[in-house]
C-alpha cells in the first residue's frame, strides 16, 4: 500500500475531529487503509473495508499484537465506484460512516485520546480529498 495522506496533531486527537476520505475503488484487491497512531507507534484505531467479503474491520495493533477484530456486514461501497468515508470520535467511540451509512462503531482501546498524534490513509485506490479538522479548525 502506498502512504498517500499522512498528518501530525500536536496536542493529540479530541473528540469531535473528523476525518473525510473521497476516492475512487477502481482495484480489485482490498488496497485502502486508515491508521491513527500513538506517540508509541501503535496503531489506535485501523479501520480497512474489505471489497473481497464485504465488510468493514475495526482493529488495533498494541504492544505488537493485534486485538480482537471488529467486523461489520454494513458495507455500502461499491468496486469500481466513487466513494466517501468519515471517520470521526466522541469521547467513547470511533464511528465510521461510508456513503452517509454508518457502518462501524468502535471502542476506544487506546486511552488518553491526546495519546493518538497521527493520522495514516493508505491506498493503492485514487484519492480525490483527504480532511482532517476539528469542528472549524484545520489540522493540516
Amino acid at each position: 500500500l502506498t502512504l498517500r495522506f499522512e498528518a501530525f496533531c500536536a496536542g493529540g486527537l479530541a473528540p469531535g475531529w473528523s476525518l473525510l476520505v473521497q476516492g475512487h475503488s477502481d482495484s480489485g484487491e482490498d488496497k485502502f487503509e486508515i491508521n491513527f497512531l500513538s506517540e508509541a507507534g501503535d496503531i489506535a484505531f485501523h479501520v480497512k473495508p474489505r471489497f473481497s467479503s464485504a465488510t468493514m474491520v475495526g482493529n488495533t495493533f498494541q504492544g505488537g499484537r493485534w486485538g480482537q477484530e471488529e467486523v461489520s456486514g454494513v458495507f455500502p461501497l461499491v468496486l469500481g465506484e466513487p466513494f466517501e468515508m468519515e471517520v470521526s470520535s466522541d469521547a467513547e467511540h470511533f464511528h465510521v460512516h461510508a456513503q452517509d451509512h454508518k457502518v462501524l462503531q468502535f471502542a476506544h482501546r487506546h486511552r488518553p485520546l491526546a495519546g493518538i498524534t497521527r493520522v495514516q490513509v493508505l491506498s493503492d485506490h485514487r484519492l480525490a480529498q483527504v480532511e482532517l479538522a476539528r469542528r472549524d479548525l484545520s489540522w493540516w
